[in-house]
């Protein structure tokens, strides 16, 4: 056969091969996946102290994925979703978190709640290789990509909410005499070692803090107390029933500082009016999503798409619940990575489209805020809101906040 025939010959084979290879290549699974079904689990506090956002949240991922299956799944995959309950204890979702891996075999963990779960099953996570994906917790420790790359958060880190509220004090109250009321965990610890941080040399303008237990009835005589000292600007990261409490007691003491709370603690309809709405008008918080509760969205598209959503297909959930608003938030992102996925189902790419993604954003976030994460950098929120309570609604003010 002539020379040159056979050179066309093996060109076509060879750019057969090229072209069959990675199409077949792409169709790649690993536990948890195949050409029908991806298994994916969770645990949440459905019993136990944290019960109440833990049940709510629970609700809106299982009524997420139904939805998703009736629409014909992710990239034609049916969602095999499992979800056990760790009572917000420790030794429980270590054992949940094993019997999802071991027994059930899924792809991921994905959505877990709170700091205490998601601290006890990082270590067996990541030194089975499983993705403990897109975790409900604000704990800077959870971004660690060297030491824990199987661990990827998605809720804005409390440091950074601590940094942006800085930012927001040195533009707007260069002279403040700042109090700092904060629980005595991560939760308030990350959030004061981020204000620290962002105010600098301005950090000597904190006159006090004054910390509280979770399981403390009441924070009255901390209010008193940084009342006491002269303070003009409160700055707070309080539980829910905390936040309340101390929303009321500064207006029964007819105490008119600058009152900064946290973003988690802002509904209208769970904190503010129990609260009272009077009690609440002139406070300052950051924000990343719309407040259901809140007129200011009443007509929005991506509002009512949220309400119907829990109308149908968890309509037990309280849609004005900020765990479920942020478990709503956290199950597009998982959705999202997913699809990114495509054939190539592993647990390794799995990692790398969550941790690559470019100025994403997603249902129910507030309009110029989108997340973004690096291999080395798995912070997904950069920027935040900061947003004024006028008694009825929170109005939006300047552009958002970024922690950099």
């Amino acid at each position: 056969m002539d020379s040159t025939i056979i050179r066309a010959l093996v060109a076509v084979a060879l750019s057969a091969t090229l072209v069959a290879g990675p199409a077949h290549a792409q169709k790649t699974y690993d536990p948890g996946a195949s050409d029908t079904e991806i298994k994916l689990g969770q645990s949440t506090p459905l019993s136990g102290p944290a019960s109440a956002f833990g049940a709510g949240a629970g609700r809106t991922v299982v009524g997420y994925f139904d939805m998703v299956n009736e629409q014909g799944g992710i990239n034609g995959r049916k969602i095999s979703f499992s979800q056990l309950d760790n009572a917000y204890s420790a030794p429980k979702a270590l054992e949940q978190s094993r019997r999802l891996v071991e027994d059930l075999g899924v792809l991921a963990e994905v959505g877990t709640i709170g700091t205490v779960p998601n601290v006890a099953i990082q270590k067996f996570l990541n030194a089975k290789h499983v993705p403990q994906l897109f975790i409900t917790a604000g704990g800077r420790r959870f971004n660690d990509p060297k030491n824990f790359p199987w661990t990827v958060p998605l809720y804005p880190d409390f440091e950074t909410e601590g940094r942006i509220v800085a930012k927001y004090l040195l533009k707007n109250r260069l002279d403040a005499k700042i109090g700092v009321l904060y629980q005595n965990d991560d939760y308030g610890k990350d959030y004061l070692r981020g204000l620290r941080a962002g105010l600098g040399e301005k950090a000597s303008q904190i006159v006090l803090e004054a910390s509280y237990e979770l399981a403390d009835p009441t924070i009255d005589s901390q209010i008193v107390q940084l009342k006491s000292a002269g303070i003009d600007t409160l700055v707070e990261q309080s539980s829910s029933k905390a936040a309340a409490q101390s929303i009321r007691k500064v207006h029964e003491l007819n105490w008119s500082p600058l009152h900064i709370i946290g973003g988690s603690t802002a509904s209208v309809e769970t904190i503010l009016k129990p609260a009272g709405l009077d009690a609440s008008k002139g406070l300052v918080t950051t924000q990343f999503l719309k407040q259901p509760g809140d007129p200011a969205w009443a007509n929005d598209d991506e509002v009512k798409a949220y309400k119907e959503f829990l109308k149908k297909y968890a309509p037990s959930a309280n849609p004005d619940d900020y765990s479920v608003l942020v478990a709503y938030m956290n199950v597009h992102a998982i959705e999202l990575v997913l699809k990114k996925c495509g054939d190539r189902l592993t647990r390794e790419n799995l990692i790398r489209q969550a941790t690559s993604l470019h100025g994403v954003r997603l249902p129910m976030m507030l309009p110029g805020l989108s997340i973004s994460t690096k291999p080395d950098d798995y912070a997904a929120f950069k920027t935040l809101q900061i947003a004024v309570f006028d008694g009825v609604s929170w109005n939006l003010t300047g552009d958002p906040l970024s922690a950099e």
